[in-house]
């Protein structure tokens, strides 16, 4: 242990000297170089785990809500717009899809430690895994729905009676979002006994 600490000590002190070899600018362009390296690969990464051949790459998304998901509108439809995961479920700006991969962090944790490796696990756990998916909408104000779906273009008189009547007060007076009424549109609800309204 003595020596490990040494070590590091001895490294510490190093990094702490100035430069013998090297000038200012060199050290500086290098820093500079390194970091587009870095910033590169970062977000070559980041681009990388946002597609839906990543999202699916593990058994617990294919095999479970993925089925769910190409039987929807979202998935095949007569305009062949298609919404992939990362559409639902990643935000387009920078900085709320870093926050939503650190939130993500969990979920590798739970692939690390098997949480719904199997089918009966995923369904035991489907109303929590949905609510936790429902609240996060909830409070961004179904930011990655308002991504393909803009409020200000939808034209009522294509819609029917009872939606154009709920898009046009509820959702355009801010007191309903997305989600409050169209849970389950892309993946099949969890038992939803004991929920009010349903």
């Amino acid at each position: 242990m003595k020596a490990l600490f040494a070590l590091l000590k001895d490294y510490w002190g190093i990094l702490c000297r100035p430069s013998v070899y090297f000038s200012l600018g060199f050290l500086t362009l290098g820093g500079f170089i390194a970091g587009i390296i870095f910033w590169g690969g970062f977000n070559t990464a980041l681009e990388l785990t946002n597609t839906e051949k990543f999202c699916i790459s593990c058994h617990e998304m294919r095999d479970n809500v993925f089925v769910e998901l190409q039987d929807t509108i979202h998935y095949t439809n007569r305009s062949g717009v298609r919404a992939s995961c990362p559409d639902c479920h990643v935000p387009h700006e920078w900085t709320h899809k870093i926050a939503r991969k650190m939130q993500a962090s969990k979920e590798v944790w739970g692939k690390l430690f098997g949480t719904i490796d199997t089918r009966d696990k995923f369904l035991t756990l489907r109303r929590e895994l949905a609510e936790h998916e429902w609240a996060r909408l909830k409070a961004n104000d179904s930011r990655e729905c308002r991504n393909c779906h803009n409020f200000e273009f939808m034209d009522f008189t294509r819609q029917g009676k009872r939606a154009a009547a709920m898009h046009s007060t509820s959702l355009a007076n801010g007191e309903a979002t997305c989600i409050d009424c169209h849970k389950g549109i892309a993946h099949k609800l969890p038992d939803m006994s004991g929920v009010k309204g349903w």
